[in-house]
């Protein structure tokens, strides 16, 4: 459709600019409700501050991914020594983030939003990220999912009339965080000067401009988190972009709050400087264990000997994994900030009472875990295992947090955290990968950010997973199944020419129509001579 735009008012423009312009390219029912005029200029607003010091920041993730490539290896700066020696804190958390022993998290549509709110969650983050399929229309419904729940107004009426969901009294409701899409991402469907905003100040900044006076009213922020961070610089932006918002908004310095996912491998050498970054407003730091084990693929993309065994084989009791999460605790607790455990992916098996039993012991085990190590917190992707988690929580946990628990212990050195694990690439590692790969990857072209398959919650993260694993085992040379059949490009033909009929009694997958154009796009990014940097980036391209 041809585009609409929006002149800006001749006083709103400044002498070094010529003609600025707003551009919507997308249109979907009732969105002038959310991009309103002044909204528009908001994002405006930010986009221009902001978008310079973006591009130099995506700037120097490359520079960085060049001297990985080149055979380095991260590791904790010298020129941040003093603050990581330093003794400073972050600021008080506030009341209704001191206790956030389970938090749940999914995508932004109506149902999933008055659910997690009404699951007895102490939070919900509400993901416009990795299960969040950017669809024009995903976005805005979601945008104004939120705003009706923050206003308490939001219900749900199933297709057939027989369900009708609606919130819970406000107090008896989770706590709501957003998650806006990371700084590599483009809004291509807002256009600012004839270039697209960043992703991440369409949704963070569209939330606070329509949100921030309910729910500073109510105590409850507006809190995010914020995903992908690499570096304290990235971090240093989004205090800068956060504080800029405040003061347009009339809130209070401070008064947006955040917990920073460290889900990449250089950003665990920069936990203290990117709390100190954001001392003033930041709550906490999570271990973002999937996407984090995707970034330690990534980064080691050239590095033939960190290649890791299949997905299943790579659990949190990994050297290098429990490292990076010991010393996230460490790091927290040190700083005043609450130090979050990772998602079970797991959910409810029905029909398979021992599969059952099996899934939820590996639940318990990993949030027992969690909770012994000295995690404050801990994340679940479905309404089922809240009970379980917080059951595991509240036995080892009587305080809201622990962050008495210093873990002085701990002694994580560089090498603790980049050295891969020993392992295997089973056939069916293998092929699953190619499964999952596949039938996310259709599913999220189709609109839906999160699947279940093989009672695992996929979303972008996992996928991301099982598709770099794919290129690195391809692309290292002399690998071999735990069979002593070779890795190589015949054996990926293989498994993508059967998998149309492996899945062919299985019409209502989600995005089942567009699975040939999905194994296409797979076949193509796993012969490239260079990884793609993020699955989503050539997917976003087909999308709308």
């Amino acid at each position: 459709m041809s585009a609409v735009v929006f002149q800006q008012p001749e006083q709103d423009r400044t002498e070094a600019r010529t003609e600025p312009r707003i551009e919507l390219t997308g249109q979907v029912a009732g969105q002038e409700q959310l991009l309103t005029p002044a909204a528009l200029a908001f994002l405006a607003d930010l986009h221009r501050r902001f978008e310079p010091a973006r591009q130099a920041r995506l700037a120097a993730r490359r520079e960085r991914q060049a001297f990985f490539d080149a055979g380095g290896l991260p590791d904790f700066r010298a020129d941040t020594a003093a603050i990581r020696a330093g003794d400073w804190r972050v600021a008080k958390l506030p009341a209704a983030l001191l206790d956030r022993r389970v938090e749940i998290t999914g995508p932004v549509e109506p149902k999933m939003v008055i659910n997690a709110l009404n699951s007895g969650a102490n939070c919900f983050m509400a993901d416009f990220e990795d299960s969040t399929a950017p669809t024009w229309a995903n976005l805005l419904t979601g945008q104004r999912a939120l705003k009706k729940a923050v206003a308490g107004t939001l219900d749900w009426m199933a297709p057939d009339g027989s369900k009708h969901y609606t919130l819970r009294p406000f107090d008896q409701q989770a706590v709501l965080m957003v998650r806006p899409r990371g700084w590599h991402l483009d809004e291509k469907h807002l256009r600012v000067d004839g270039a697209p905003i960043s992703a991440s100040l369409f949704d963070a900044g569209l939330f606070a401009f329509h949100n921030s006076d309910v729910l500073a009213a109510k105590e409850r922020g507006p809190h995010f988190y914020l995903p992908k961070l690499q570096s304290m610089e990235e971090a240093a932006l989004w205090n800068e972009v956060l504080g800029h918002v405040e003061q347009v908004l009339g809130r209070a310095p401070g008064q947006l709050r955040v917990t920073v996912l460290i889900e990449t491998l250089p950003a665990a050498f920069e936990m203290d400087e990117i709390l100190h970054a954001l001392r003033g407003r930041v709550v906490g730091l999570n271990c973002g264990r999937w996407d984090y084990v995707f970034s330690y693929i990534k980064t080691f993309r050239a590095h033939r000997d960190k290649v890791l065994p299949e997905r299943g084989q790579v659990t949190m009791t990994q050297p290098f994994l429990r490292a990076y999460s010991e010393l996230l605790i460490q790091t927290c607790h040190r700083r005043g900030a609450h130090a979050m455990g990772g998602m079970a992916a797991q959910i409810p098996i029905s029909g398979d009472d021992a599969g059952n039993d099996l899934a939820m012991a590996k639940v318990r085990a990993d949030k027992l875990r969690e909770v012994t190590a000295g995690h404050d917190g801990t994340w679940v992707a479905h309404p089922a295992l809240i009970p379980l988690a917080r059951e595991i929580f509240d036995e080892r946990m009587p305080t809201p947090h622990q962050q008495h628990v210093l873990r002085e212990d701990v002694h994580v050195t560089r090498d603790d955290l980049v050295k891969p694990p020993l392992g295997t690439i089973t056939r069916a590692g293998f092929e699953g990968n190619v499964e999952v790969c596949v039938r996310y990857l259709a599913a999220w072209l189709d609109g839906n950010g999160c699947v279940p398959i093989h009672w695992l919650m996929e979303d972008a993260a996992t996928a991301e997973i099982a598709r770099t694993q794919l290129w690195q085992w391809l692309h290292a040379d002399g690998l071999h199944l735990a069979d002593g059949t070779e890795v190589d490009f015949a054996l990926l033909e293989r498994a993508l020419i059967g998998l149309p009929s492996k899945l062919a009694d299985r019409l209502q997958l989600p995005g089942a129509s567009r699975l040939n154009e999905a194994i296409g796009m797979l076949d193509r990014m796993t012969h490239a001579d260079t990884l793609e940097e993020f699955l989503t980036l050539p997917a976003y391209a087909r999308l709308d």
